[in-house]
């Protein structure tokens, strides 16, 4: 649920009213009345007006940051796997496999000094 006064942009129009797509406005208001297909009262300062608007047709500023963050993320991958000519990598993005991390070393057990010298032992013993 977003929060009353947060900065929000229109993704869509699903009621066909007429929103400013990619414009922003700010919640004003909850419309809580449940035989209402309205999730929000959007109030738009370039218009000068309010709207009700269902929660799918506007989305908070940060979540399209991070989602355009995400797509120039991907592009650049796929650019440097073309220049390099990384078809692994290259296949990877194109299939939306997610991406792995690098391998973390495993943890080296910390042995005695009596410890280590039986191993070394019964190693030379087989």
């Amino acid at each position: 649920m977003l929060r009353l006064g947060q900065k929000v942009y229109f993704v869509g129009d699903s009621l066909e009213q007429g929103l400013p797509l990619e414009d922003y406005g700010y919640v004003i208001a909850y419309d809580r009345n449940a035989d209402n297909v309205f999730d929000y009262v959007v109030r738009i300062p370039k218009l000068n007006r309010h709207v009700l608007v269902p929660a799918a047709d506007i989305e908070r500023e940060e979540v399209l940051l991070e989602q355009e963050a995400d797509r120039v993320e991907r592009e650049a991958l796929l650019d440097f796997a073309l220049a390099t000519r990384n078809e692994e990598l290259f296949y990877r993005l194109v299939n939306g496999e997610p991406m792995e991390e690098a391998p973390e070393e495993p943890v080296k057990e910390v042995t005695s000094r009596e410890e280590f010298i039986k191993q070394i032992n019964l190693k030379a013993w087989i």
